[in-house]
């Protein structure tokens, strides 16, 4: 295949697939010498014209069919990036079928299907790769199954969604609701018109589940990741969390330990000089501990056309490259154990709690003990804005089981000098 170029074929020309175009076409040189041949879009799966001429391409380059491309015995490399799961897990498994290589940025096919398609790609001899699908630009997919490979990943810590970032950090700096940031994000266009994927920690959990995979060599699943969105937090909570010296954040959070595997998604108090604690506004960063590099960090721009189109770009080089020397598939899927996910009330922490209470002597030593009968012990507590009538208390415990801390809510919520619990964050990264 030396001497020629390996020709593609590009599935949507939507905001990636914009990006994909400009950057092969704009470095075609310097494409080649570090592959070894060039790349060449041949055809283009998009149904409105108007985007090709948008670009200036060629409209015989165009075509509504994905049979022009799966049956084109010149294309050897399919690049994905119109999202979803219908009809492209179906155009996918079609071309893993027929022996070409997938370069894929979609999260939701991979985080669901992803054990269907790895098994495609390796009875067919075909390369399955996915930077893109996780932080956009950020290297962690690559890094994670190669470049940590000789380490036992202990831990992935990650702000991998930037809508919520975005919406924390301007709660943080300005003291803004979280309505108030909602509707700026959507003016801006960070935010969708339905925003219930970001806000509700559903697309960070889809991205853990395939980071969680790959770290732990252990398929992970989208339904086995805990989530809880950040619907809830209020600017009092960003407030007090600053004055006990933590930042809020949205954390997706994998860690092995000798009782399995834990997988959740939730806003997170972290402390002030946590590496994560500055990533601020739109950007992702992924904080990975093994046990011989000790603890790496990648951050960077976690979205838009040039940053992920970077990333599936890399991933066409790659594959072409395999191509070329005749080792398509070379590294395959890396899930080959089978570990134990643990179940959410086994996990272990510490807990910010906000509550309303009637303001009179005796109702702080109930709530304690409540606490202490289910073995949450106090770390701090702080008792502000009483009206004469009610408090509101804020209280931080000493690690324990989440199982333990509900209960002990539970109960709490029963006391009749409680009015409400009004959140429940966890603590992190101390």
């Amino acid at each position: 295949m030396s001497g020629e170029n390996i020709k593609i074929g590009l599935l949507g020309l939507g905001t990636v697939g914009r990006g994909v175009y400009r950057i092969i076409t704009g470095n075609p040189d310097n494409i080649k010498r570090k592959v070894g041949a060039g790349v060449e879009i041949k055809k283009i799966l998009e149904k409105d014209t108007a985007k090709l001429r948008e670009l200036g391409i060629d409209p015989g380059k165009q075509t509504i069919r994905i049979e022009d491309i799966i049956n084109d015995p010149e294309i050897k490399i399919v690049v994905e990036v119109l999202g979803g799961i219908d009809p492209t897990l179906d155009y996918v498994s079609r071309a893993l079928l027929s022996g070409k290589s997938v370069v894929t940025a979609n999260k939701d096919m991979i985080a669901v299907h992803g054990k269907h398609l790895f098994d495609l790609s390796v009875a067919n001899r075909a390369d399955l790769l996915f930077e893109a699908s996780v932080a956009g630009g950020i290297p962690i997919i690559r890094p994670l199954k190669q470049c940590l490979a000789a380490n036992r990943i202990i831990q992935v810590i990650g702000i991998i969604n930037g809508t919520t970032n975005y919406m924390l950090t301007k709660m943080t700096e300005e003291g803004s609701d979280f309505a108030d940031v909602l509707r700026e994000a959507q003016a801006k266009g960070y935010a969708e018109s339905d925003p219930t994927a970001d806000i509700e920690g559903y697309d960070a959990a889809r991205k853990l589940a395939i980071l969680a995979s790959i770290a732990f060599n252990s398929r992970i699943v989208l339904d086995d990741v805990y989530v809880e969105g950040i619907t809830k937090i209020t600017a009092a909570d960003i407030a007090y969390a600053s004055e006990l010296n933590y930042i809020v954040k949205l954390l997706s959070i994998a860690k092995e330990t000798v009782d399995g595997i834990e997988v959740r998604v939730h806003p997170t108090l972290i402390p002030r000089n946590h590496p994560l604690a500055t990533v601020n506004d739109v950007y992702n960063a992924i904080y990975v501990t093994g046990d011989a590099v000790g603890d790496t960090m990648f951050y960077g721009r976690g979205a838009g056309e040039l940053p992920t189109a970077s990333a599936v770009v890399s991933d066409i080089m790659d594959a072409a490259r395999n191509l070329l020397h005749n080792v398509p598939g070379i590294i395959s899927c890396t899930c080959y154990e089978d570990k134990l996910v643990k179940d959410m009330g086994t996990t272990e922490g510490k807990y910010y709690v906000r509550l309303n209470a009637t303001d009179k002597p005796g109702v702080l030593a109930s709530i304690a003990y409540a606490l202490g009968d289910k073995e949450v012990s106090l770390a701090s507590v702080l008792q502000k804005h009483t009206d004469g009538n009610n408090a509101e208390i804020v209280l931080v415990t000493h690690k324990v089981r989440e199982k333990n801390m509900q209960e002990a809510l539970e109960i709490i919520k029963q006391l009749s000098s409680v009015n409400e619990v009004a959140n429940i964050i966890r603590v992190e990264g101390e």
